[in-house]
């Protein structure tokens, strides 16, 4: 056809900080948010008295609804910072 295309995009379009021209593309994985097995200090806001805390058994939050607006916003930055920077190299 007589264009030059890359064979995959792999690289999710960005190779050394210089795009590929392919897609860009952004993948993310999210670790679970563990709970803290020992004894915590904390205060009991009804009581207003120095508390203990304690964990048992696993009783993660889930994140997911807080994560997607992170990554969005990580994504966001990072694509304007290149604008930017293109910007003050023209």
């Amino acid at each position: 056809t007589g264009e030059i295309e890359v064979e995959s995009n792999n690289a999710g379009g960005i190779l050394g900080g210089i795009s590929t021209g392919a897609p860009v593309m952004w993948r993310m994985a999210v670790k679970p948010t563990p709970s803290i097995g020992r004894e915590q200090q904390t205060v009991d806001m009804d009581a207003m008295e120095n508390a203990e805390l304690s964990v048992h058994g696993r009783h993660d939050p889930c994140i997911v609804p807080r994560a997607v607006p992170v990554a969005e916003a990580a994504a966001a930055l990072a694509i304007w910072d290149a604008l930017l920077e293109d910007a003050d190299q023209r």
